[in-house]
């Protein structure tokens, strides 16, 4: 009996490892202040090939009189590699989202939005209002502040702005990213119009190209 059930679950065991989807290799996207992506994308090329970076932002929003800067990375290589950068992104504060093979296979027109917070729920909302079925599958937040100052258009002397800048980064401006999936291929582009008019940057994963 004893003999029998250590069969059975050992039949099991084969049946769940051969039935899960195996992903050697994922991408991610990876959103925060310069000094995290820099160490990031010193990171990706020391992993000696098993981590290729895609392409890297930096972006510059101009707000009234308040300039917000902040930066991110995409990355496609090796699940282990990345996970841990994800480890190293989360402790510092980043936003760290990850997409597997998996979600490729059973995820319709996925999009990767790269912006604050507020202004990620803005078009959220008005995706939302425009009935266009879509679906947030992953979001991931920063927890450290990205950089917040005066811009030029605003005239002050030089030593004021050094004064006022800590009190504008003591404001945190949370920066997001989510994985979202829209039902149908017609309403891509409302949804594309709809977060570049906000300020999002937009990543469709139709438009990434990746030599396995």
């Amino acid at each position: 009996m004893i003999e029998d059930n250590i069969r059975m679950l050992r039949q099991a065991a084969r049946i769940t490892s051969d039935d899960e989807p195996i992903d050697n290799d994922i991408w991610c996207v990876i959103a925060g202040n310069v000094n995290l992506i820099d160490d990031i994308a010193y990171k990706a090329i020391a992993s000696k090939n098993s981590v290729k970076i895609l392409f890297r932002e930096h972006v510059v929003l101009n707000e009234g009189r308040i300039t917000k800067k902040y930066d991110f990375i995409m990355l496609y290589g090796n699940l282990r590699v990345i996970e841990d950068f994800g480890r190293v992104t989360a402790s510092r504060g980043g936003s760290f989202i990850k997409v597997t093979h998996y979600y490729l296979n059973k995820e319709e027109n996925l999009m990767v939005f790269v912006a604050p917070d507020d202004t990620i729920r803005n078009a959220v909302k008005l995706i939302e209002r425009s009935r266009i079925p879509f679906a947030i599958l992953q979001e991931s937040q920063t927890t450290s502040f990205i950089e917040v100052s005066l811009n030029d258009s605003v005239k002050l002397p030089g030593f004021i702005k050094s004064t006022l800048k800590p009190f504008y980064n003591a404001n945190e401006v949370v920066l997001s990213t989510i994985l979202i999936s829209v039902e149908n291929e017609k309403d891509i582009e409302k949804v594309q119009s709809i977060a570049t008019s906000n300020k999002i940057f937009v990543i469709d994963f139709k438009d990434i190209i990746t030599e396995d």
